[in-house]
């Protein structure tokens, strides 16, 4: 018997960086257990794949173009899905890019590049959506932060660097609209397989690296996010809001040693 304690059926969630990686799983993921979902992206054509891929046979979900760097685009894209379907219930705010290199090396244009996405496009989504859940006094936000906000790895600053202001607004946005009934946490992915980290880890001096530091012993799948996004998307964690939620195997509990005990 299905409980309702953790049920997502009949919400209505929006998942900005929906059409790959991380942001398609979580869609689906939502898609399979009675969500009407709504996916945004910047590239149309694989918005629209990825939504017919996807969608329930009685579920279909619904792309909607929409570069998160665009603070226009972000605002006809939550007026167009406030037209559709009158509320959001929960906002997964997923969209996100890295560029790996020395911090010397970053240009203006590659730094701004990855704040605008990370950082501004997901305050812009989440105060966007949040004045209307203010309006319902009622709503949940599920940012995407990361491992790199317990301590920065090496050759990704900009990107860590964002991570940790998304931590500080998740934190931020809780304490103001908490009174509204508006709940917003974090779930913050460890070593995940998928289509953008799928060559780093090909290589397996990177596989032993993460199996030693990662107590589980493995690398992540996209799915081991989908259980955790659904538990604060759903009444289970009704009294739940400010949290940063890691899901990394355990990556964050403490360093490994080189030794034999």
């Amino acid at each position: 018997m299905a409980d309702a304690l953790f049920s997502v059926d009949g919400q209505i969630a929006l998942v900005s960086g929906g059409s790959r990686g991380i942001g398609r799983e979580l869609a689906r993921g939502f898609a399979q257990r009675g969500a009407k979902v709504i996916i945004t992206g910047r590239d149309e054509a694989t918005l629209e794949r990825t939504a017919e891929e996807i969608s329930e046979s009685d579920n279909a979900v619904l792309p909607m173009a929409c570069d998160v760097a665009v603070i226009d685009d972000v605002e006809k894209l939550v007026a167009k899905v406030i037209d559709a379907f009158g509320r959001i219930d929960t906002l997964l705010n997923v969209a996100g890019v890295n560029k790996r290199q020395r911090v010397e090396e970053f240009t203006v244009e590659e730094y701004d590049f990855i704040l605008d996405i990370n950082l501004k496009g997901a305050f812009w989504m989440a105060r966007e959506v949040g004045r209307r859940m203010i309006e319902r006094r009622s709503g949940t936000q599920i940012h995407i932060d990361s491992l790199n906000t317990s301590a920065p790895l090496k050759g990704v600053l900009p990107y860590a660097m964002s991570k940790a202001g998304l931590g500080m607004m998740t934190r931020g946005m809780a304490s103001e609209w908490g009174e509204f009934g508006v709940r917003v946490n974090a779930l913050a992915p460890g070593f995940i397989l998928t289509d953008m980290t799928q060559k780093l880890w090909s290589e397996s001096k990177m596989q032993a690296w993460a199996k030693v530091n990662t107590p589980l012993g493995r690398l992540g799948e996209v799915d081991d996010l989908v259980g955790t996004a659904l538990f604060l998307a759903s009444p289970a964690s009704a009294f739940m809001t400010g949290q940063v939620v890691y899901v990394d195997g355990g990556i964050t509990a403490g360093t490994a040693w080189p030794i034999d005990l």
